[in-house]
């Protein structure tokens, strides 16, 4: 019998909670089933398995992550808008850094076209438009805005620069402004 109240949803969420506490690596439908004080098997009936469990995750904090960037670029541009975007990234994996992890978890083909993952890369786009950046370079501008953001949030996340001055925070602005920089003047082939 399926205790009453668990749901797919419900799952999803505690499973988003438990990443945030132990880390997405270590997210699995039995901690999950001990959490609930259930057997796993009663979980079944709602996620697949472990991998099902991770995607559902993923595809929440992709959507949460989505939500808060569009929220945050709401009639900015430039420097403003690339700022807003690259400190919501930044603040979410702070505040949540399983979920972050997350995002970064490999989908199928089919469960990466219906995410919120192209919003991502739709608001980054949104962000270059005000840069007058045309393709192949605005591909290119993308990647390393993705790439600068991830990397500067995962090392500083794993204390990378927690040894060391200037402040991290300082670092982060001085690197927004350099982006904001080479955006303006994006070299040509």
């Amino acid at each position: 019998m399926v205790r009453a109240g668990l749901t797919a949803e419900r799952l999803t969420r505690a499973g988003a909670e438990l990443a945030d506490e132990v880390g997405f690596e270590q997210v699995t439908v039995s901690e999950l089933a001990r959490r609930f004080d259930v057997r796993v098997a009663s979980l079944y009936s709602h996620v697949r398995n472990s991998e099902d469990l991770k995607t559902r995750i993923a595809l929440l904090a992709l959507e949460e992550l989505a939500d808060r960037g569009a929220a945050a670029l709401a009639g900015r541009a430039g420097k403003d808008a690339l700022t807003a975007l690259a400190d919501v990234y930044r603040d979410y994996a702070r505040e949540h850094p399983g979920r972050y992890a997350a995002t970064r978890f490999p989908l199928s083909p089919q469960a990466a076209a219906d995410s919120a993952g192209p919003r991502h890369a739709h608001m980054t786009r949104a962000i270059l438009r005000g840069y007058d950046l045309t393709e192949p370079d605005q591909t290119h501008a993308v990647r390393l805005l993705g790439s600068v953001f991830h990397g500067y949030v995962s090392l500083e996340l794993a204390g990378g620069f927690s040894h060391s001055a200037p402040d991290s925070q300082e670092s982060w602005t001085r690197i927004l402004d350099a982006l904001d920089s080479l955006l303006r003047n994006w070299p040509t082939p």
